[in-house]
């Protein structure tokens, strides 16, 4: 509270003697100001009388006040107003404290800090962060076994001479097949591949069966038999038929989940021409189902399809007269598929892990028919298609008679015959050979001669099945391996990251896959190797891309004292 008090000079010089004061003289404004260093009052002086033509001055006035005072203002009445900081509220020494705090003041301190003590528990458990227990060591152990021991896949090879019968090659297959098959899995286990050696009065000739069977026949001397024999187990039944024996793995057409989706569209060009349909159910039921079984260890295939309208190609055509026909370079391939106006992309599962491989059937225009596909060697391609890697394949179908009679097909619905359909679907299998990695015709030219192959009616024979089956398995354990050991590092590194249960059991889950995966493969079951590996690779996929773990907790554990200890505070007001 302000009290105003007039001193005269005397007086002042009795309070100035306490203590330095500041003395501030302006003439125009008429107001002096003290200011009592020690900061306990402040004095402002009101002059009624200024002696005129005085200059403005600051001094800093120190000991005797008062001799300052009067020598330089003696007649000059002055008016103090007067405020003491400690004088806010009126002090009686009668309520003072004459004694020391007592048994109270001890037990409200003990009181405070006890709260505290029961509280700090609540406190940290209500930033606790809950990190479910992870087998850091175990995933340490899998990468290293991985990496430093490659998997051994158990395999025996019997060659037999002699033999008759050898006229029909299916007759043969079928033959070895019945009287070797109580052979399979003795011995040291795994798979039993046998080649047959007959030596006749004929020209040498190298077949490989569907199954795990091949038989060489003809004039063949001791060091060539076993020459071919080798080549038959290493670069054919261990290798596929290729000089390297893995997949790269930004060529595997199978997704991180173990899924693919194979999207099958039929594109008409121009409606306005003509429009086909087909019947999908009949290749689903009779071509389809026996693929997708034989390729079930390997990867889960689901099927879907769709007719488009519209859908012309991005680029144009020539005529060729000697042809009679529209040719299509293949150094123009790049600029076929019309991302713009080929919708293909609707399965639900394109937006997720699994792989959709695109299967195009092509309906060309009237402008445009028959179209024909050049080959860099400027020969037509026999198959008319092509096919594009991790993306699937386009084939080229020109409906029959579209060259002669183009003008009365117009405003035709029609659907694409059964026998069309066959030959359509042969091509596909071809393609989706070559998107596995297999070869899509039925010769293997090697070092001692050439091989013929037989084909299935799967589409995939069993000695290519294992191929696939043992590089899926290499390949899907590689990646659960790095896959775990990245997610380690991960949460090992930022210790505020939430790792729900689910994250937990999925990595243990993961692990015992990956170890019984290496344990089939050790004993040569390659069907359920690829199955538990890719288990095992889905499992740590999921994760690693858990949706809980980009909710982290960046902000450090000082900052949850702060939040806390703000809710406790008034609001404070600056004093005015």
């Amino acid at each position: 509270m302000d009290n105003q008090v007039s001193h005269t000079p005397n007086q002042l010089s009795h309070l100035a003697s306490h203590d330095n004061l500041i003395l501030v003289k302006s003439w125009g404004g008429i107001k002096f100001d003290f200011i009592w260093e020690s900061s306990a009052f402040q004095f402002s002086i009101c002059l009624n009388r200024l002696e005129k033509g005085a200059s403005d001055r600051r001094s800093r006035f120190t000991g005797d006040f008062s001799t300052s005072l009067s020598n330089s203002m003696a007649s000059c009445p002055l008016s103090f107003s007067v405020q003491n900081a400690a004088a806010i509220s009126d002090f009686d020494p009668s309520t003072m404290r004459k004694t020391k705090p007592g048994l109270k003041r001890l037990v409200l301190s003990l009181s405070v800090l006890f709260s505290f003590l029961l509280g700090l528990p609540f406190l940290l458990k209500s930033i606790e962060i809950y990190r479910a227990p992870l087998p850091f060591r175990d995933i340490d152990l899998l990468s290293k076994s991985i990496e430093s021991t490659p998997l051994a896949f158990p395999c025996q090879v019997s060659k037999f001479t002699g033999g008759d019968r050898l006229d029909d090659d299916e007759v043969v297959d079928e033959y070895l097949e019945s009287a070797l098959r109580g052979s399979e899995g003795c011995g040291y286990g795994g798979k039993v591949y046998t080649v047959v050696v007959v030596k006749r009065d004929e020209e040498v000739r190298a077949v490989v069966g569907k199954h795990r069977h091949a038989w060489i026949v003809g004039r063949v001397s001791e060091g060539d038999a076993v020459e071919k024999v080798a080549e038959i187990f290493v670069r054919v039944f261990v290798n596929g038929g290729k000089e390297g024996g893995v997949i790269p793995g930004e060529f595997m057409p199978v997704g991180a989940d173990g899924k693919v989706v194979l999207s099958f569209n039929l594109l008409n060009a121009d409606p306005d021409d003509w429009v086909y349909d087909w019947d999908f159910q009949m290749v689903d039921e009779i071509l389809l189902t026996p693929v997708i079984e034989a390729l079930g260890p390997v990867a889960n295939i689901s099927v879907e399809s769709q007719v488009l309208y519209h859908t012309p190609k991005s680029s144009f055509s020539y005529w060729d007269s000697e042809l009679e026909s529209y040719i299509f370079s293949t150094k123009d391939l790049p600029f076929f598929v019309n991302s713009n106006e080929w919708h293909l992309d609707t399965s639900i599962a394109a937006g997720g892990r699994s792989k959709v491989l695109h299967v195009v059937v092509y309906v060309p225009s009237a402008k445009e028919c028959p179209l024909l596909l050049q080959l860099p060697n400027r020969e037509i391609s026999r198959t008319n298609s092509f096919i594009s890697p991790m993306w699937g394949g386009v084939i080229v179908w020109n409906p029959p008679g579209c060259s002669t009679n183009s003008e009365t097909m117009h405003l035709l619905r029609k659907k694409i015959s059964h026998q069309d359909l066959e030959k359509v679907f042969e091509v596909f299998m071809g393609q989706l050979r070559q998107l596995f990695g297999l070869k899509s015709n039925n010769l293997y030219v090697g070092a001692s001669g050439t091989f013929v192959l037989l084909a299935s009616e799967r589409g995939f024979t069993e000695w290519e099945l294992d191929v696939l089956s043992r590089q899926h398995t290499c390949f899907n354990l590689l990646s659960c391996a790095t896959t775990l050991t990245s997610l380690s590092r991960l949460v090992q590194s930022l210790p505020r990251m939430i790792i729900k249960d689910e994250i937990g059991k999925q990595v243990k889950f993961s692990l015992e896959a990956a170890n019984l995966a290496q344990s089939n493969a050790s004993l040569g079951i390659y069907e359920a190797s690829a199955v538990s590996s890719r288990q095992a690779r889905s499992l740590a996929e999921d994760a690693f891309f858990h949706p809980s773990i980009m909710s982290v907790s960046y902000y450090s554990f000082e900052h949850c004292f702060a939040v806390y200890s703000l809710d406790g505070q008034e609001e404070i007001y600056p004093w005015k």
